[in-house]
Formats: C-alpha cells, structure tokens, sequence
C-alpha cells in the first residue's frame, strides 16, 4: 500500500511498503494456510508479552526500544509505523491535503 499527498502543507510525503513481508516474516510470528504464509503477526500479537507490547513498566518510549522483531519490519518499510513508539521515522504532519491510496503499488 501507498498513501501519497496532493497539496498541503507542512511534512507531506509519500508512504508506504512495497515489500513482501510475509517472505521474510519469522517462522514464530507466521500465520500459515497449509504450508504458505498468509500473513505475519507483531510479536505482540504472537506473545504477548508487556516488553513487546509496550504495557506495564514498558509503557513508555524511554522503556520500550525497537524489537528484533520489529526492525525486521522497519528495515523493509522504513516509513511504515513498525512498533508503539516509532513516532520519529513514522509520523508526519501535512494539513490541507488531498490523499491517495493505492492497494498494491509496483
């Protein structure tokens, strides 16, 4: 997916992930259909844990680093939002503009 801006002003960029994430998901965040990928879990999701989902005493960004698991994301999409905190790669402000979305860009 793609989102791009027309107009607007301020920090108006075009975003989104072109790569096949289930390709290279790790084995225990898959979500299998036989024997294929057919989509890739947060670690959050698959464990659950307060470290991952950025809970508890890890509720803030001085607590909650990127992940292995989430690099791996960040690394393939590095606009993409990749974990709770990822605000300084992933967030931008543009107002006044008109929006996109293009499903599968190539």
């Amino acid at each position: 997916m793609r989102i791009t801006t027309r107009g607007g002003y301020g920090d108006c960029q075009s975003i989104g992930c072109v790569a096949d994430l289930n390709r290279r998901c790790p084995k225990e965040l898959r979500v299998m259909d036989g024997a294929n990928v057919v989509a890739c879990k947060s670690a959050c999701e698959a464990f659950g844990k307060p470290d991952y989902c950025c809970t508890g005493v890890f509720n803030k960004p001085e607590t909650c680093p990127p992940t292995n698991y989430s690099r791996i994301f960040k690394g393939a999409c590095p606009k993409a939002y990749s974990y709770a905190y990822d605000d300084a790669s992933s967030t931008f402000t543009c107002a006044n503009a008109n929006y996109s979305i293009i499903l599968c860009p190539r």
